[in-house]
């Protein structure tokens, strides 16, 4: 299974969330997408997942292909248990029957993510970290071929997050799961992505391997930091920022920019 994206666009009204963006992601690969605050990525996610119109075509590599999506909204909504959560990811709609396979898969997930003993827990009772977990439990219930998470650790603590990033790697590669993480945490994108995309007001900056693109010189384009880059002793990418960097327009450098400061056709949305 594969994911093919080309030349897609989103847009809000008059403003141009995603602009001409072109992307694939194999089989058996996790491809973390980053980029600052307001850069298009929710609006990638909700594009291949079907939940937002846009122009440009996207390819799902085969008829039976299946959606796992997990938003970044994560609130809690209907006074449902975890086990029903779970359920929906599976059944689509409560109210089918359920059989023994469904709940047997259901079962392996929460153990997957060691929810099991919140199975019978409101969704409302949890905590956000927790109410996190459940909603990654339901995207992998559904038997994806296509993997869509939408900062999926923003509300864990760090062990935490390195448990759930370990697992999403893992059944990347064990399912032959087309994946992509949107992230915040550049260090993490870099030890568990095979491939990283930045995002730029809706734009590809750049796409591959995690040296070749969290680089000084990117990071300071596109997040607008200095920062030090270096490689641990295991030989992932390590992101240190130093400051931030003066605010400018694209190709427009503070000393032919004026004071520095974002003008109004620039400033962040």
């Amino acid at each position: 299974m594969s994911l093919e994206i080309h030349d897609l666009s989103v847009r809000y009204g008059t403003f141009q969330a995603l602009d001409g963006v072109s992307l694939g992601v194999r089989s058996g690969e996790l491809l973390g997408v980053i980029g600052p605050n307001g850069s298009g990525k929710s609006s990638l996610a909700r594009a291949i997942a079907g939940m937002q119109a846009h122009s440009g075509r996207i390819t799902l590599g085969a008829t039976a292909a299946r959606v796992g999506y997990m938003p970044q909204d994560i609130s809690g909504r209907a006074a449902l248990t975890v086990l029903e959560v779970v359920l929906l990811g599976r059944l689509r709609r409560l109210g089918l029957s359920v059989t023994p396979e469904h709940l047997a898969a259901v079962e392996a997930v929460l153990s997957e993510l060691d929810l099991n003993h919140l199975a019978h827990r409101n969704l409302s009772d949890l905590s956000g970290g927790q109410r996190q977990l459940v909603f990654l439990a339901q995207a992998l219930a559904s038997d994806p071929t296509i993997l869509l998470l939408d900062e999926p650790t923003s509300a864990l603590d760090i062990r935490h997050q390195l448990e759930v990033l370990s697992i999403i790697a893992r059944l990347t590669r064990e399912r032959s799961l087309a994946s992509i993480v949107i992230l915040h945490d550049l260090n993490a994108a870099a030890r568990y992505c095979d491939r990283i995309a930045a995002l730029d007001r809706g734009r590809l900056a750049a796409v591959g391997a995690p040296g070749a693109v969290l680089t000084p010189a990117l990071l300071g384009r596109v997040f607008g930091v200095e920062a030090i880059v270096a490689t641990d002793p295991s030989g992932a990418v390590m992101v240190s920022p130093v400051r931030a960097l003066a605010r400018h327009c694209p190709g427009e450098t503070p000393q032919n920019g004026g004071n520095g400061e974002p003008s109004a056709r620039c400033s962040a949305v």
